[in-house]
C-alpha cells in the first residue's frame, strides 16, 4: 500500500515536472518569435539566465492558473456565459502579466495584447501535454478514477458492497437528426463512429420511431424524460384561460410543463435514481444538472444548472480552446452564408444579425460544456446520464438538413461520440452508450418565401383584417436561441411571454410547419360554426390554399373534423391513413391527429402545411428551410441506436407496457415519445432493478 502511494506520488511529480519543462520551452520559443515579449534584461542575458527566467515565469503562470483561475471563474458565474467566454482571453492574459511581474529583477515583460496570445498558447500546450501523459499512463489513470469512485461510494453510503457494479447508461440525444440522415451519414463516412457501431455484428441496432403530431423537442423530450407529453400541442401555443403563450424552450414554460407531466405520471422522471441531466429542456428528475432550461427558471439551488459552466471553464485550457473555437465557428458561418448568397442557393434564408453567434454557441460552447459534463459523470460512475447536443438542429434549420454545413456538424458530433466511447474504457464502471434523436427535419422553402405572405397574413386576410403590404417574416425559434438568452441572463420579455390580444385579432403562432390559430374573444374552443358566422371566408381560404395540407377544427354537429381542399370534410373519428386530406402524410397520421384533438389546449384551428411525398418537402411557417413541428416527411422519423446486448426496443416496449404478459404481440413500430420513455425505463430496470419514484411536487432528486 505504502509503495503504491509513493509510486503514484512520484508519477504525479514527474508529470508536473514534464509539463513545467514543456511550458518553459514554449515560453522561450514565443519570446524569440514575438517582438513585444521579452525574458531578458535590456543588456541581454546568458542562455542559462534566460532559461531560468522562462522557467520562473512558466511556473508562476502555472501556479496562478491552478489556484487563482477557478476562484475567478466561480466569482464570475454572475456574468453571462457568453460574456465569460469573451473575458477568457483578457483574464488569462492578465494572469500572465502578473506571473511576469513575479520574475526576479523584472526581466519578464510583454505588451497586453501579446500577453493574451502567449497565455492562450501556453494554456493549450500545457493542457495537451498533461492530457497526453495521463492517457499514456493507463494504470495510473484507472487507479485515480477508482479512488474517485470509491470516495463517491463512501459519501453515498454504498461503500463495501460486494460484487461488480451493474453497467451505467449514457443516453446521447442528437437533436433533430432523422433516421435516414444518420444512416446516410454513417454510410458516406461522415460519422465513422456510428458506422463502426452499425457494421459490427455485436455493435448497435438502429431502430426508427415515429413522433407525435408535434414533432419537436418540447413534446418529444418531455415524453422521453417524464413519460407524458399530454397537452403539448406544439412548440408554442396560446392558453386562453391565462392569456399566456407557452414556449417549450422558455425556462418558465419548461418548468410548468415539467410540473404538469410529473403531476400526471406521479413519477419524478427517468433520471431520478443517481441520474444526470445535461443540456436538456427538462430535468428528468435528475439531481445532477447542467444547462437544463426548466431549472433556469428557479431560484436558489434550482439554478445549479449554471454550475456546468463553472465545471468546464474552471480549466483555463478549456476556456481558451472553446473561445478560439467559438471565434472560428462564427467566422465559418459568415463565410458559408456569404458563399450561399454569392451562389444564389435556393431555398435560402437570411443568416445575419446575431445568428452567427447563436450558431457558435450551439455548435461549440454548449457542445463542449455538455460533453465535458457527460465525461465527468462517467468518471464519477453515475448510473444514468441523458444529454442533448443541439448543434445539428440549429444549423439544419438555417442551412438545410442535408447541406454541407450540417454534414460538417455531424462529423464534429461524431468526434465527440468517439471521445465519450474512449473515456468509457477508463471509467470505474462499464457504460452502455445509447444514441437517439427527438425528431428529424424536413426540407423546403418557407411558406412566406413560396407565397409572398405569412400564415398570419393569410389568416388576417381571411378574417377581413388589414394585411401589411410587405410580408412580416415569422421569427425562427429554437432551443439554442433561448439557451443563449438564458446564458446571457436575459429574461423573457413580458410581451413575449404573454400576449394581450385585441378583441378582434386572432393569435397566430408557428411551430415549424404546424400553425395554431386562436380567437381570444371566443370562450373555450371555438367551433367551425362560430368561425363561419364571424369570419365566413377564413376556413375556406385556409383549406384551399396550395401551401396548406389540412386543418383541424371542432364542429358542433359532427365533433372535430379535418378540412382539406375542394370542401373535403372528414370527422376525426372516421379518419384513415392514406385517405382524404391525410393521404400524403403516411401511416400514423390519423391517430396522431386524433390524439392531439383530445388535448385541453389544442388551438381553435390547427394548420398543417402541405407535404410533397415525392420530394419530402414542407413549408415552414417560420424562417426555416429545415423544419419540424408538424406532420410530413423525415421530421416525424427519429431513431434509437442501442447496443445489441440490450433488449430489442420493440420487445422492451411490449414488456414494459404489459402486452407480453397479456399474451399480445410486440408492436410493429415505436409510436410516440411516451413509448420511447417506456423502452428507456425498461433498459434501466433490466440492469439496475426497479427505479424508485421521487416526490411528485416537480422538484428533482431523491426525497
Amino acid at each position: 500500500m505504502g509503495d503504491g502511494r509513493w509510486r503514484t506520488a512520484g508519477s504525479a511529480l514527474m508529470r508536473v515536472i514534464v509539463v513545467w519543462a514543456v511550458s518553459t520551452l514554449t515560453m522561450l520559443v514565443l519570446a524569440g518569435i514575438l517582438p513585444d515579449f521579452q525574458l531578458q534584461s535590456d543588456d541581454g542575458d546568458s542562455v542559462t539566465r534566460t532559461a531560468f527566467t522562462a522557467a520562473w515565469g512558466a511556473g508562476a503562470f502555472g501556479l496562478l492558473s491552478a489556484l487563482v483561475w477557478p476562484v475567478l471563474v466561480r466569482a464570475l458565474l454572475i456574468v453571462p456565459a457568453l460574456v465569460l467566454g469573451m473575458l477568457v482571453f483578457f483574464l488569462n492574459g492578465s494572469l500572465l502579466l502578473i506571473a511576469l511581474r513575479l520574475i526576479p529583477d523584472g526581466r519578464g515583460a510583454a505588451a497586453p495584447e501579446t500577453a493574451v496570445v502567449v497565455a492562450a498558447v501556453m494554456s493549450a500546450v500545457a493542457s495537451a501535454t498533461s492530457t497526453a501523459l495521463a492517457v499514456r499512463d493507463d494504470n495510473a489513470y484507472r487507479r485515480r478514477l477508482s479512488r474517485l469512485a470509491e470516495r463517491r461510494r463512501r459519501r453515498s453510503g454504498t461503500a463495501g458492497a460486494d460484487g461488480e457494479q451493474p453497467p451505467g447508461t449514457v443516453f446521447i440525444q442528437l437533436d433533430g437528426v432523422g433516421h435516414d440522415v444518420l444512416a446516410e451519414a454513417a454510410a458516406d463516412g461522415v460519422m465513422p463512429t456510428v458506422a463502426h457501431w452499425l457494421a459490427d455484428a455485436e455493435g448497435h441496432r438502429l431502430t426508427p420511431w415515429r413522433t407525435d403530431w408535434s414533432s419537436q423537442t418540447g413534446a418529444s423530450q418531455l415524453g422521453i424524460l417524464h413519460g407524458s407529453n399530454h397537452d403539448v400541442p406544439a412548440f408554442r401555443w396560446y392558453e386562453k384561460e391565462s392569456g399566456d403563450i407557452m414556449v417549450s424552450s422558455r425556462p418558465a414554460s419548461a418548468l410548468e410543463l415539467q410540473r404538469r407531466a410529473i403531476g400526471r405520471t406521479r413519477d419524478g422522471g427517468l433520471l431520478t435514481v443517481d441520474g444526470a441531466s445535461r443540456g436538456n429542456l427538462f430535468s428528468g428528475g435528475a439531481a445532477q444538472l447542467a444547462l437544463v432550461l426548466s431549472m433556469a427558471a428557479r431560484r436558489g439551488k434550482g439554478r445549479r444548472s449554471r454550475a456546468g459552466y463553472f465545471a468546464y471553464f474552471s480549466d483555463p485550457a478549456n476556456a481558451v480552446r472553446t473561445a478560439l473555437s467559438f471565434v472560428a465557428e462564427t467566422g465559418r458561418e459568415i463565410g458559408q452564408s456569404t458563399r450561399a448568397r454569392i451562389r444564389k442557393e435556393s431555398p435560402r434564408i437570411k443568416r445575419g444579425g446575431l445568428y452567427p453567434f447563436i450558431r457558435a454557441f450551439a455548435t461549440v460552447v454548449e457542445r463542449d460544456v455538455v460533453v465535458a459534463a457527460v465525461i465527468g459523470d462517467m468518471f464519477a460512475g453515475r448510473t444514468v446520464v441523458y444529454a442533448d447536443l443541439v448543434a445539428y438542429d440549429e444549423v439544419a434549420h438555417h442551412s438545410g438538413p442535408r447541406s454541407r454545413d450540417a454534414e460538417k456538424v455531424l462529423a464534429r458530433l461524431d468526434r465527440s461520440l468517439a471521445l465519450i466511447v474512449k473515456v468509457a474504457e477508463h471509467t470505474p464502471r462499464s457504460y452502455r452508450v445509447v444514441l437517439l434523436s427527438d425528431h428529424g427535419q424536413s426540407p423546403g422553402e418557407t411558406f412566406a418565401g413560396a407565397y409572398g405572405l405569412t400564415l398570419k397574413d393569410l389568416v388576417r386576410a381571411g378574417c377581413g383584417l388589414p394585411v401589411p403590404r410587405r410580408a412580416q417574416r415569422s421569427k425562427s425559434g429554437s432551443e439554442a436561441r433561448d439557451a443563449v438568452r438564458t446564458a446571457l441572463h436575459r429574461p423573457v420579455a413580458e410581451g413575449e411571454e404573454k400576449q394581450v390580444a385585441i378583441a378582434s385579432d386572432p393569435v397566430v403562432l408557428a411551430s415549424g410547419n404546424l400553425g395554431l390559430i386562436s380567437f381570444p374573444e371566443i370562450g373555450g374552443r371555438a367551433s367551425q360554426e362560430q368561425l363561419d358566422r364571424r369570419h365566413p371566408a377564413l376556413l375556406s381560404t385556409l383549406a384551399n390554399h396550395p401551401g396548406i395540407g389540412f386543418l383541424l377544427v371542432r364542429s358542433e354537429r359532427d365533433g372535430s373534423v379535418v378540412l382539406g381542399r375542394d370542401q373535403t370534410r372528414v370527422p376525426v373519428a372516421e379518419l384513415k391513413d392514406g385517405q382524404g386530406p391525410l393521404a400524403p402524410f403516411g401511416p400514423g397520421a390519423a391517430d396522431a391527429v386524433r390524439r392531439t384533438d383530445t388535448f385541453p389546449h389544442v388551438a381553435d384551428v390547427m394548420v398543417n402545411s402541405m407535404y410533397d411525398p415525392a420530394t419530402g418537402r414542407v413549408h415552414a411557417f417560420e424562417e426555416q428551410i429545415g423544419s419540424h413541428g408538424g406532420l410530413g416527411g423525415e421530421q416525424s422519423r427519429p431513431f434509437l441506436l442501442s447496443p445489441r446486448g440490450m433488449t430489442d426496443p420493440l420487445d422492451a416496449a411490449a414488456a414494459e407496457s404489459g402486452e407480453v404478459a397479456q399474451g399480445g404481440e410486440r408492436p410493429a413500430e415505436l409510436v410516440g415519445a411516451e413509448a420511447v420513455h417506456r423502452v428507456l425505463r425498461y433498459w434501466l430496470r433490466e440492469v439496475s432493478g426497479p427505479q424508485v419514484p421521487v416526490r411528485t411536487d416537480g422538484r428533482s432528486g431523491a426525497p
